[in-house]
């Protein structure tokens, strides 16, 4: 399960980076030429030229980053929980398969159907796993929720108890060599980015490279919280 997410995290940050590149290296002429090279336009009066465009596609790249960085963290908690939900299980009720099964059923439907800050409370409360990144990952929510409903413009019922919006975005140490987040021992650091309201929610290039490392990193947290559950509550032998 680790290494399937860790594998997909670095596509989304390999594709992530070839748009950016395509995006810094479009050139006006290139753009005029493959917009008319059908020879026709749905509406030719209402073609945008090249700085509209290159500002529409910027927008929709970063609510793209934003909703599939959400998408995978939700689906790593929710495969985080299957497997706490078997172990917990099995350790309370060894060699019962049938009531085992229909426990973890009914606490992953229970799960996959909770909204984001409850999978939370759910891990917390029923397996004491902490997700030290968690106000970030809500705050992705929030930031979705802004892109849907207001474009990008932050409202009330998207700040903290602060009166923010606060991500702790993760990168490696400035003027270190790329290391690698799968390997231990890789050199990390934070950067604060804070949305108040009325704010258009904006990240730069290298803050969107940030939020796949964040959610990466979150994902990895997870499993080893995972992994630590499954050695303390090993089922009972003989």
């Amino acid at each position: 399960m680790a290494e399937q997410f860790m594998a997909g995290m670095q596509r989304h940050f390999d594709m992530l980076a070839f748009n950016l590149v395509s995006r810094e290296t479009a050139a006006e002429a290139a753009y005029d030429e493959r917009a008319k090279a059908p020879g026709l336009m749905p509406v030719a009066s209402l073609h945008r030229n090249f700085e509209q465009t290159q500002a529409q596609a910027r927008d929709l790249l970063q609510a793209q980053v934003m909703n599939d960085a959400m998408n995978l963290a939700v689906h790593c908690l929710n495969n985080a929980h299957l497997f706490l939900a078997v172990i917990r299980a099995n350790h309370d009720r060894p060699g019962q398969q049938s009531a085992i099964q229909e426990e973890v059923n009914k606490a992953q439907q229970a799960f996959v159907r909770a909204q984001m800050d409850e999978k939370f409370n759910q891990l917390e409360n029923n397996y004491k796993v902490m997700c030290p990144l968690e106000d970030t990952i809500l705050s992705m929510g929030f930031a979705l929720q802004a892109f849907a409903r207001q474009q990008g413009v932050v409202r009330e019922g998207q700040l903290d108890d602060d009166g923010q919006l606060p991500f702790e975005l993760k990168r490696g140490r400035e003027g270190m060599p790329a290391a690698d987040l799968a390997r231990p021992g890789a050199d990390v650091e934070t950067v604060e980015k804070v949305f108040r309201e009325g704010e258009k929610i904006t990240f730069s290039d290298s803050e969107l490279q940030y939020l796949l490392l964040t959610v990466t990193l979150f994902g990895q947290e997870l499993f080893q919280a995972v992994a630590n559950y499954a050695r303390d509550h090993r089922p009972p032998q003989g």
